[in-house]
């Protein structure tokens, strides 16, 4: 009873405190009152980058999140707005000049194309190898990478309440079709559910889903708990919302519809889990973002955390150590620790995986075995989530010892195999056999699946059934 009367009185402040959600983009740059005590060249500079890669930010980050007495090194503002370092010399200074000489808006978003182009814009695979057939036909926004999981990218979500600088799904939100992941046809994910009953886990991604209004959301949920897809005994929801706007679940006109959808999938047997995106403690250091957590977990949803190890945000033992704790005391689940993806402004937010490794176990060996359910430093690779499970000497070698926690043949999962020790590698591309055999045990299943998938594709393009 008095866990209820003291939420209740929560909810009754932060209600009475609500604020509505108000975003700024590329075009407040120059008139954002935060951003006046940086110089003309400075904004200028943020300008030149935000043409190229997405952003987005509200104001409850900018007020409440960020110190903006230690900008730039503030870890949230390095987290949420552009820095010129994102961008390869050469291809900041040509943007730089044309923001400085307000050159046409077409001749800036083509000259942001060519460079986006050159980021690697869909990392692991995304494109080639996860996108699944129905029909004979690719399947618009779904994603099978892992056999027991499929991914579903609601058209009305591929957006969020604020970006992340680092964000692996970029591409999403620079308003390239193609390089796009939306679904639109409901129909035909839910024909594909049901014609895969290996199928057990169904994550809504994108973007944010939590971006959506609760009636577009149930438009998503509903369908999953119908007895012809009881093969799906748990949904997650990836999302952002938690950090970056809170308010999501408390004082939204729809909060706590949300809620009751949340409740709704429990009461259906199904497992829900809310897939939640901290990068750093401060995102769970407001009364609104600690209220949340406990709302979202009031429905018998569960709240796991995960964010990758990136360079001038997170990358010290003590930020995860407290981020792991804060997590706990309310209730939410350590979850994974990643290693940041080989594309976008990698150069500028990339950790080495020796680094990572250390400032991994540093931050472990500061928690209580509830905070060690967080496993990493794991890289989310093309041929699954291999983990850096330590370094050993092997024959007199010093090596990574690795392990894929998930894989796209699930032989793989479990799997230790070595890897040579480099001090400069951060990312699984970068490393080499420790045995001395050309090539990892996986590749050559990998490059077989590939050439799998573009016969496939062929056949299908002209005119065959595959």
């Amino acid at each position: 009873m008095l866990y209820g009367t003291l939420m209740e009185r929560r909810i009754a402040n932060a209600r009475a405190g609500a604020r509505k959600y108000r975003v700024y983009t590329r075009k407040d740059i120059g008139t954002l009152p935060q951003l006046q005590r940086l110089s003309v060249t400075d904004r200028v500079a943020m300008e030149a980058v935000a043409a190229v890669l997405p952003f987005r930010v509200n104001h409850y980050v900018v007020e409440d999140l960020i110190d903006w007495s230690n900008v730039p090194d503030d870890p949230i503002y390095q987290l949420t707005f552009p820095q010129p370092g994102m961008l390869r010399r050469r291809d900041f200074a040509r943007m730089f000049r044309m923001i400085r000489r307000d050159a046409p808006e077409r001749e800036v978003r083509a000259a942001a194309r060519a460079i986006q182009y050159s980021m690697n814009p869909h990392p692991a695979g995304q494109l080639d190898l996860n996108v699944p057939v129905l029909d004979d036909e690719p399947l618009p926004g779904v994603q099978h990478k892992y056999r027991e999981t499929v991914l579903i990218f609601p058209a009305a979500g591929q957006t969020c309440h604020a970006y992340c600088t680092y964000c692996f799904r970029w591409a999403q939100f620079v308003g390239i079709e193609e390089l796009k992941f939306a679904s639109r046809e409901a129909d035909a994910w839910q024909r594909y559910l049901k014609a895969h009953p290996e199928v057990t886990s169904v994550l809504l991604t994108g973007g944010d889903p939590m971006i959506m209004k609760a009636a577009v959301l149930r438009r998503y949920i509903e369908p999953l708990l119908a007895p012809s897809l009881s093969h799906i005994s748990s949904i997650r929801i990836g999302s952002k919302a938690p950090a970056y706007w809170p308010y999501r679940f408390v004082t939204d006109e729809d909060a706590d519809e949300i809620l009751s959808l949340f409740e709704e999938v429990r009461q259906a047997g199904r497992h829900l889990a809310l897939m939640a995106h901290y990068s750093h403690p401060r995102e769970l250091g407001t009364p609104i973002a600690e209220l949340a957590v406990r709302r979202i977990r009031d429905t018998g949803a569960a709240v796991r955390c995960q964010a990758p190890l990136v360079r001038h945000v997170n990358d010290s033992a003590d930020a995860w150590a407290q981020l792991w704790r804060r997590q706990v005391r309310l209730g939410a689940i350590p979850y994974y620790m990643f290693v940041e993806r080989d594309t976008g402004p990698r150069d500028y937010f990339s950790v080495s995986l020796a680094r990572a490794l250390k400032i991994f176990n540093d931050a472990y060996r500061q928690v209580s075995g509830l905070g060690r359910t967080v496993r990493g430093p794991s890289m989310s690779a093309t041929a699954g989530k291999v983990v850096v499970e330590g370094v050993a000497l092997v024959g007199g070698q010093r090596v990574f010892v690795l392990k894929f926690l998930q894989a796209r043949n699930p032989e793989w999962v479990g799997r230790p195999f070595f890897a040579k020790f480099d001090e400069q590698a951060t990312w699984l591309d970068d490393l080499e056999p420790a045995s001395g055999a050309k090539e990892f045990f996986f590749e050559a299943g990998l490059r077989e699946l590939a050439a799998r998938r573009a016969s496939g594709w062929a056949e299908r393009e002209a005119g065959f059934t595959a």
